[in-house]
């Protein structure tokens, strides 16, 4: 079962990826990309277990809340967008990196094409 360390040290191997831990509460830790500072993933214990919230593709959110009883619509965010991961040993490792790796890919930068002087977001 992966702990609250690992799942910190694997979204610190995503590009440009930094913690912040931005609350009076230190249980909060926010994975976030550098350059928007838009959190893919936020780390707390809840209820006595590790939970996780990834953005998800709405075409996803329900499949992954359908495969494992401990994928839920997500705790304090949009549940329409994103769901909580209860690290409880029920979901394989590589199913949770999947969704992390979603979530980094849906809240990245948006890459700047440039025409002209101008740079223009895709």
């Amino acid at each position: 079962m992966m702990t609250r360390e690992e799942a910190i040290v694997y979204c610190l191997t995503f590009k440009e990826v930094r913690e912040d831990y931005p609350f009076k509460d230190t249980n909060w830790t926010l994975m976030r990309h550098k350059e928007n500072k838009k959190a893919f993933a936020c780390i707390y214990m809840r209820e006595g277990h590790i939970w996780i919230n990834v953005k998800c593709d709405p075409e996803w959110r329900d499949f992954w809340r359908g495969a494992y009883a401990s994928v839920v619509p997500a705790y304090h965010m949009n549940k329409e967008h994103w769901n909580s991961i209860i690290l409880d040993g029920s979901i394989k490792e590589e199913d949770i990196k999947r969704m992390i790796e979603e979530s980094y890919a849906l809240t990245q930068p948006k890459k700047k094409k440039i025409r002209g002087n101008i740079a223009i977001d895709e």
